[in-house]
């Protein structure tokens, strides 16, 4: 799908040579970028973008300076994607400890469509590593379109699959939205909300948000004014100093306190930004250190309880972490093949580099079967290191099917002996396994066991086919952490970041005595979501569904029960329905596309990532493929279009053709068949003739 939105870009830069802008060479259109640097991820957005969806290329033109060229004929199907220019972009970033808070304010103008005419506009939102779209608003001059999530109850299987048709994900990390029927030449003004996790490495937090802008982005004019906004407040410990370590653009402080700080740049540029904004820092302090924030909610918000917040900062000091005893358990299947078993062999070979000499560790590959590096736990030493990667060189081809309990209950039984270190499980998959839920239980009762020290497992899941909360739920259970890599292109830098994360514990076994005189404690709006979802899987709860679907209607979170729309409002044509034009308007619209109380509503496809599948496992059926038509159905369409082409030259076709013809045209058409058949026959004698001759 990635490269098929690369392709219709490509193809409507080369439309858009069409545009006149004038005979001035600074009013030209920049040039797109050079076919030797192109790649089928370089046309993919790296900011936010709006494109025109052109069908008809006989309407790319300038809406205010036609050019009058030449018609031309046929369709683009798939349709063509001109980037649209912007004219104006304000972001706002408000950073709370790990997580950030995005909007952006643009203004882009449909310059590529003849005044004349409409086409679709197609929203392209690139967003940060764990990012969620909170909404989308967008102002016409006499409509307006805005998102909102609904409780969908026959949304029960698994959508994660269905394709984009009004939005939907592109990527995932890419956001796209489609809005209907805009006429050439209006102006776009658009409002995203986003949320994204503030990045925590090496003692320092870094925040990147997608604000690369191409080229052809720029507004074409000599004088045409590029405002470029950008408001950032960062709140992190309360009572420690902020320490700023590097950032993209130029920002100006506007405001310092303890644990606070407030930075702006309003610049008029000559182009948009090339660089993504980024922004690192750091809190001083020689110390681990804690605290509690205590907060109330605001008159406005639903939710009137008391808010507190927990924290612990490890601080710079280089403190020894705890040794540890882990065991890589990594999928093999036939799904893993290609590109997805050597991105995770060599994320693995470059976490095996990194454990300290007294680690213990040792690898279990699986698919079917299990195969074991070393049956008992082996130092860390360079030579044993060298031996794993000869091993995991021989053993790690891509065959068979999933089966994720033996391999997992066998690291257990391996770490049972644990004593002075810390006993890791370090999961990585691709599919889904039928016993799930009865993993989850074995796991659980170990655990409450209490006979040893007990494994913390980490999970990682790869693409869209593996069941992502067993995964955060076997995560939960076994006190570790989990993480994805939904995008295959992302399996080796996120898959070594999780592996930091369970290679750099200072504080284990925090417990809190004092939530047990509360009666309902939640945490943070996303995590709440994704626990209380894994939770409702694991049990299969009606009411902590509907607990979810609730909680994702309240805070604007995307949730697997719930589904977002696209509302729209024509702010020129109210009309009150009588009750027939309800009725009818009921059975025209389907439930994907209906008027509720004048006002349009389009349902998106289905935002989550699913509960898993269970056939595309069982088929070895990699991540991120897409199905091929098969000759049968490519020849099949061939003979319908076949034979409807021959069914517009039927006998029957060109009598109702005929009928409509008037007198005058059916003469002179007439004639000119009796001409063409008197020039066969001329044709036909002269051949006779020669032929005599001879």
């Amino acid at each position: 799908m990635a490269e098929e939105f690369s392709r219709a870009v490509e193809d409507g830069l080369k439309l858009s040579k069409r545009i006149y802008f004038g005979k001035d060479r600074a009013v030209a259109p920049p040039k797109p970028p050079p076919s030797m640097a192109r790649s089928s991820n370089a046309l993919l957005p790296k900011a936010p973008m709006v494109y025109a969806v052109i069908y008809d290329p006989g309407m790319v033109d300038n809406p205010d300076i036609p050019s009058y060229q030449p018609h031309v004929y046929g369709r683009c199907d798939p349709p063509a994607l001109i980037p649209l220019q912007m004219s104006g972009i304000e972001m706002d970033i408000d950073c709370y400890l790990d997580t950030a808070f995005i909007t952006v304010s643009a203004t882009w103008r449909l310059h590529c469509v003849t005044a004349s005419r409409s086409c679709d506009c197609r929203l392209a939102i690139p967003i940060g590593h764990q990012g969620s779209i909170l909404g989308v608003e967008v102002n016409l001059p006499r409509k307006s379109y805005s998102t909102q999530l609904v409780v969908m109850d026959d949304y029960n299987e698994n959508q994660s699959s269905t394709p984009a048709q009004n939005g939907g994900f592109l990527k995932s990390n890419i956001f796209t939205l489609t809005i209907p029927q805009i006429d050439g030449g209006t102006n776009l003004s658009v409002k995203i909300h986003w949320s994204q996790k503030v990045e925590y490495s090496n003692g320092e937090f870094s925040l990147n948000v997608p604000f690369s802008f191409p080229d052809f982005v720029n507004p074409a004019g000599k004088r045409m004014s590029k405002k470029e906004k950008i408001r950032m407040n960062v709140d992190v410990v309360a009572g420690s100093e902020l320490l700023i370590k590097t950032t993209s653009h130029h920002l100006q402080e506007v405001r310092r306190h303890a644990g606070s700080m407030g930075f702006s740049s309003d610049n008029e540029v000559l182009h948009w930004s090339k660089n993504d904004f980024s922004f690192s820092y750091a809190v001083s302090s020689s110390h681990i250190n804690g605290g509690v924030l205590l907060e109330s909610a605001s008159a406005h918000d639903f939710d009137q309880r008391e808010m507190f917040y927990i924290y612990l900062s490890p601080g710079d000091i280089q403190n020894k972490v705890f040794k540890k005893d882990i065991i890589f358990i990594i999928d093999i299947s036939g799904s893993m093949q290609g590109k997805l078993i050597d991105d995770t062999k060599n994320a693995l070979l470059s976490a095996l580099s990194k454990l300290n000499p007294d680690d213990l560790f040792t690898i279990i590959a699986f698919n079917g079967e299990s195969y074991v590096f070393s049956k008992t736990m082996e130092l860390a030493s360079k030579d044993a290191v060298e031996r794993a990667s000869e091993w995991i060189n021989m053993k790690f081809v891509a065959a068979g099917g999933t089966n994720i309990s033996h391999p997992l209950n066998t690291a257990i039984e391996m770490l049972s002996c644990a004593q002075s270190s810390l006993p890791i499980i370090f999961l990585v998959t691709d599919g889904t396994v039928e016993d799930e839920r009865q993993i989850c239980a074995t796991v659980k009762n170990h655990m409450l066991s209490g006979e040893s020290i007990c494994p913390r497992i980490y999970t990682f899941g790869i693409g869209s086919f593996c069941n992502h909360y067993f995964l955060r739920m076997l995560a939960m259970i076994g006190r570790g952490q989990y993480d994805a890599a939904v995008d295959v292109d992302l399996i080796e830098p996120q898959m070594l970041t999780l592996f930091e994360k369970a290679s750099s514990l200072i504080l284990a076994n925090i417990k809190m005595d004092m939530l047990d005189e509360i009666d309902q404690v939640e945490v943070s709006a996303r995590d709440q979501i994704q626990h209380l979802t894994a939770q409702a899987w694991l049990s299969e709860n009606k009411q902590l569904e509907q607990k979810v679907a609730k909680l994702s209607l309240q805070t604007g979170f995307i949730s697997e029960y719930t589904c977002m729309i696209i509302l729209e409002n024509d702010h020129l044509k109210k009309v009150k329905e009588s009750p027939g034009a309800k009725e009818v308007s009921k059975k025209k619209h389907s439930k994907y596309d209906v008027n509720v109380k004048g006002q349009r509503m389009i349902l998106l496809p289905h935002l989550g990532i699913g509960f898993g599948n269970l056939t595309a496992t069982a088929e070895n059926t990699p991540p991120g493929y897409e199905t091929v038509p098969e000759m049968a159905e490519i020849f099949k369409a061939a003979s319908n279009c076949c034979s409807t082409m021959c069914g517009y030259c039927c006998c029957m076709c060109c009598i109702q053709c005929f009928d409509k013809i008037n007198n005058q045209c059916l003469t002179a058409l007439n004639q000119l068949c009796i001409g063409l058949g008197c020039l066969a026959c001329l044709n036909c004698c002269s051949l006779c003739c020669g032929g005599n001759n001879d």
